[in-house]
């Protein structure tokens, strides 16, 4: 058994699990100050003794290096009080068995490639469109990384004529987070996404931003298959048409495999919903025992 924790903006959730058919314990614990949110996990995780490892995925960004004084923390989070909090290495301390760390984002793609909708495939790329936008890249069963995780959400678009709205990110403005997250929808139209009607103009830039993301995605070589979720994407499904549409168009054929000729199984909705994060944990921590990464290594850094 592993212990999955996943630290969210506004919730924690913390799972006892070897998969998703065996979820044997669930708390969760709302994100608040890590002087409060942490000491709640760990009370979890004392009363689950006996599991084998920990896998964590965190919102960041997070210091993923395992040569860096900063491995295991959350780094340049504008969420208060939590930059450069010590995650990984204060769990592995307590604990004493090997730990996985990686981003939410990631863990989520670890997930839905072992037992979602990427089931099967080696290589995929998870994008979440929520609060945020976020990227994360799986190749032969691997997360692609390494100085840092990917931040492919901040990649900044070509704009639609006529549209120069400033953008809602605080760092690059007109990026595709800035753009197409929930927070930009309603800062753009004072509405939110869920309650947007599906023929507002908004939507026209939420997908060419999107749509270029997902073309940029393509053009790494890497994913056999994109894979959709967040809360935006569920709470708007006229939007996946659109999106396909979108990304074929921009692509114009250039990639002429028959993976991503058919759009329709390339770029998919999530299949594991609200437990794809705290299972990606679970994966983290299964290959993080497989690694053997002892508690030593990560406190030695």
């Amino acid at each position: 058994m592993i212990a999955g924790v996943e630290l969210g903006g506004t919730k924690c959730i913390a799972i006892l699990s070897s998969g998703p058919d065996r979820i044997l314990e669930e708390v969760r614990v709302p994100t608040t100050h890590p002087d409060e949110t942490l000491p709640a996990l760990e009370a979890a995780l004392d009363a689950w003794r006996g599991f084998a490892a920990i896998g964590i995925a965190s919102f960041g960004p997070v210091s993923i290096d395992p040569e860096s004084g900063d491995y295991g923390k959350i780094t340049s989070t504008p969420k208060p009080g939590w930059a450069h909090t010590d995650v990984a290495r204060r769990l592995g301390a307590r604990y004493g068995v090997p730990v996985g760390f990686h981003s939410d984002v990631v863990g989520a793609a670890m997930a839905e490639a072992r037992w979602g909708a990427g089931h099967g495939l080696g290589e995929l790329a998870y994008v979440t469109v929520g609060t945020g936008v976020g990227a994360g890249m799986i190749a032969h069963g691997r997360p692609v990384d390494g100085l840092t995780h990917s931040e492919f959400g901040h990649i900044r678009p070509p704009r639609l004529p006529g549209d120069d709205w400033p953008g809602a990110c605080p760092y690059h403005g007109a990026c595709v987070e800035g753009l197409a997250a929930g927070p930009a929808i309603a800062a753009r139209t004072g509405i939110k996404g869920e309650d947007l009607p599906q023929d507002h103009p908004a939507w026209d830039t939420v997908v060419h931003a999107l749509a270029t993301l997902f073309a940029t995605l393509t053009l790494t070589g890497v994913p056999r298959r994109i894979v959709l979720g967040g809360g935006v994407m569920v709470g708007n499904p006229h939007l996946l048409p659109r999106l396909r549409a979108a990304t074929a168009a921009s692509l114009n054929g250039y990639v002429a495999l028959p993976e991503v000729a058919d759009m329709d199984t390339f770029i998919v909705p999530a299949a594991l919903g609200g437990n794809a994060g705290p299972l990606g944990a679970v994966v983290l921590g299964q290959m993080a025992l497989a690694d053997r990464r002892s508690p030593a290594a990560i406190a030695a850094g």
